[in-house]
């Protein structure tokens, strides 16, 4: 298939702007791309929009006219603005037609560049994300390439395709997805009296830019286009209009946009093997730090801690999982009973109850009644002392018994205030 390269202006700069905000986020984003990218200057369209949404956009723009993701791969410019990192969005579009040609042409001049660039995106972004910006298929079709491959003679054939493909590349690389020729389609389909094609049936109108423009604000923030409040050139009515659209198409299904693997999912489970002490379990995918919230004035930022509550009753857990600027919540209730789910238990006497039976990692010791102990010591078979510390009164106390070694050993417990007196448990390390 034959390339088109229509040359319009072109927009290059290596360079992040942004202007300052007083609230809301500040995101920093760089698109390559070509003519799609630079005319009407989409870039300082999306930057004005999501100021006018309380949030800043600080962006960076290579954008020749009728660049292709080869020519980006290899162009000095484009590789400098990735490796300068620290972007969250990186978005590549690729050359007006290519991605709508026969599958095997697609699969050796446009998948592995695709791929290539992202990859470097990831090495130098290590919180950024590649976003590929779906294009739209020609006013009347691609007719320069009609001849020899006839599903790009119309408009429909040539959009379908750019979708489909679009599509694998943002699932082919875990990426996100700006889904702008899809909203065009709708807005092209439903409202025939908007004109998004300029004269030469393929570049942007200020219209269509604008609808691009509220689609990336979406998929980079995040948030409903409907709180954007500029309307660029555009009556306020056609504005709010396609704001309208991109909240249905976009926001409305933003899951199919963003790209899941940056996005923490937060989950644990529990278990408790004392009255008050709780071991978590967080299982939780996509995400590096958390924050626990235990419902009793404590927090910890262990990835899966064990925690002591000072009595019975209900806490309302809470796990809050982060993976760079995204975060995400699970909540538990859990209600702790007196010995609501000791398991095996070793009762010893009315006294002193150890467990579980046989001994894991860690080893439990219950103080039934009051005892005020005052040493714990653990031996071997053969009279060798492994462990020893003073202890406290407490009515709960573990033992971290990993470094042993499976066998039989002897817990030997000094307790009493006045006269002390020492009691022996037999336990097996398994």
């Amino acid at each position: 298939m034959k390339t088109c390269l229509l040359i319009l202006a072109v927009l290059l700069t290596n360079q992040f702007t942004g202007s300052s905000a007083n609230q809301g986020d500040t995101l920093k984003a760089a698109f390559i791309g070509n003519s799609y990218t630079s005319v009407n200057d989409l870039p300082q369209i999306t930057k004005d929009v999501a100021a006018s949404a309380g949030d800043q956009l600080i962006t960076g723009v290579n954008a020749p006219g009728g660049y292709t993701l080869q020519q980006h791969s290899t162009d000095a410019t484009t590789l400098s603005m990735i490796q300068q990192g620290n972007c969250d969005y990186v978005v590549l579009q690729e050359q007006s037609q290519r991605p709508a040609f026969p599958i095997s042409q697609v699969q050796t001049e446009v998948f592995p560049y695709a791929r290539a660039l992202d990859s470097i995106i990831s090495v130098y972004n290590i919180c950024g994300e590649t976003v590929f910006y779906m294009t739209w298929g020609y006013e009347n079709g691609d007719q320069s390439n009609c001849a020899t491959w006839p599903p790009v003679c119309t408009y429909e054939g040539m959009d379908s395709l750019l979708q489909l493909r679009y599509t694998m590349m943002a699932q082919d690389n875990n990426a996100a997805l700006s889904p702008v020729g899809k909203v065009r389609r709708y807005i092209r389909n439903n409202y025939p009296s908007v004109q998004l094609y300029q004269a030469d049936g393929s570049h942007p109108t200020e219209a269509a830019s604008y609808i691009a423009a509220c689609c990336f604000y979406t998929v980079f923030f995040q948030k409903n286009p409907e709180l954007i409040t500029y309307d660029y050139t555009l009556t306020s009515t056609d504005a709010q209009l396609f704001r309208e659209v991109v909240k249905a198409f976009v926001f409305d299904s933003l899951s199919l946009y963003i790209a899941q693997s940056s996005m923490p999912v937060s989950d644990f489970t529990y278990s408790s093997t004392d009255d008050t002490i709780v071991s978590f379990i967080n299982s939780s995918v996509n995400a590096d730090t958390y924050l626990w919230n235990f419902d009793d004035g404590n927090t910890s930022a262990d990835q899966s801690p064990v925690h002591s509550f000072p009595d019975t009753g209900t806490y309302v857990i809470s796990l809050v999982s982060y993976h760079c600027s995204h975060t995400d919540t699970s909540w538990q209730t859990i209600h702790l009973s007196h010995l609501q789910s000791i398991q095996n238990p070793v009762i010893t006497n009315s006294s002193f109850l150890i467990y579980p039976d046989p001994v894991g990692e860690v080893l439990n010791l219950k103080v039934t009644n009051s005892k005020n102990i005052t040493k714990l010591i653990i031996v071997d078979q053969i009279g060798q002392t492994i462990f020893e510390t003073i202890r406290k009164q407490e009515e709960n106390i573990q033992i971290n018994t990993a470094s042993l070694r499976p066998g039989i050993y002897s817990l030997l417990i000094t307790y009493g205030s006045e006269h002390e007196k020492q009691y022996c448990i037999r336990f097996i390390r398994q």
